[in-house]
């Protein structure tokens, strides 16, 4: 998604398309944009990058000047997913501090009170007790299990109560 923050409230100037942003207390609706303007003069809590060959100068050089000096982003990560190159900032007295990695070499967001680590070479968050947080599709495999392990379990004490679980009508 493209944030545009023009002062003078043009689309045609002054854009950035960020890779990952999160903006802490904006009202959930479908955009197809964020214009700081029309949210509040809200801009991001935290942006991430994922940098390439082609993109890393500008992630880290650039971008990084407009995320700390313009938009005052609280925290800009950056990530390249070849190279695993993982780096994390936090704004202090108006300049990117670098983050100090935990034991488990996660970076911890006090934005979003999660760490941001990787994990078989992909980027993932982690619950503040260090629990892998589940992709959306990983969280549908977890609730498609659980649901088949209270069947199998339900089977079970039918069972044993002499009752054949196949042989009941569905209705």
């Amino acid at each position: 998604m493209t944030v545009y923050y023009n002062k003078q409230q043009l689309k045609k100037r002054d854009f950035r398309g960020p890779d990952v942003f999160v903006v802490l207390g904006a009202e959930k609706k479908e955009r197809r944009s964020w214009a700081i303007w029309e949210e509040g003069g809200k801009y991001p809590n935290v942006v991430i990058e994922l940098l390439s060959s082609s993109t890393a100068q500008v992630d880290k050089g650039a971008k990084k000047a407009l995320y700390q000096d313009v938009w005052r982003v609280p925290e800009y990560y950056w990530f390249h997913p070849e190279t695993m190159e993982f780096a994390g900032f936090r704004l202090s007295n108006g300049c990117y501090e670098p983050i100090t990695p935990t034991d488990q070499e996660r970076l911890t967001s006090q934005q979003l009170g999660l760490e941001l680590g990787i994990h078989e070479r992909q980027l993932r968050w982690f619950t503040a007790a260090g629990d892998l947080i589940p992709l959306p599709e990983e969280a549908e495999r977890q609730r498609a299990e659980q649901e088949r392990q209270r069947v199998e379990q339900l089977e079970g004490y039918l069972r044993s109560q002499g009752i054949d679980p196949d042989q009941l009508p569905l209705s």
